[in-house]
């Protein structure tokens, strides 16, 4: 696994890099800087797992779950976002958002991960309004588009 890179300088809330005057190879801490944006602005993770997949390109994200194992043993919660052939690993911060890519869901980060559950439609009961399940069924369906609650 290799080290992450660790900068003097960083911005309080995502890490990234932060120029000094006179700084040599700017280009590097630029550079670094446009790829963590480039993962976390809207960001999109491909899945959760607790190992790194066989075959990964570089732009991809992953939820990393427990037990984390190989290249990603101990970084459980962490985003592991694949960049010049090797992982990167961000913590997340409360208020952060993705979307899930395998579910078509959004995620969220306050404390942990949290996702929606799974609501279902209104069936049977001893009193029978039609109007109120087809506006429930509507509504149901209406947060399943927006990848607030699991596709059915």
């Amino acid at each position: 696994m290799t080290d992450p890179i660790t900068f003097d300088s960083t911005t309080d809330r995502l890490g990234l890099p932060l120029l000094f005057v006179g700084q040599a190879q700017k280009e590097f801490y630029v550079n670094e800087a446009h790829a963590l944006l480039d993962i976390l602005v809207h960001g999109a993770i491909e899945g959760a797992a607790a190992d790194p997949p066989a075959t990964a390109a570089d732009g991809e994200a992953w939820l990393v779950t427990a037990p984390a194992s190989g290249a990603w043993t101990g970084q459980e919660d962490s985003l592991a976002c694949r960049l010049g052939g090797g992982w990167r690993f961000i913590s997340p911060q409360d208020g952060m958002r993705l979307l899930d890519r395998s579910t078509g869901g959004e995620i969220r980060y306050l404390g942990n991960w949290r996702k929606a559950a799974d609501v279902v439609e209104p069936i049977g009961g001893s009193t029978v309004d039609s109007e109120a399940r087809a506006v429930i069924t509507n509504l149901i369906a209406a947060l399943r588009v927006m990848g607030l609650l699991p596709a059915a």
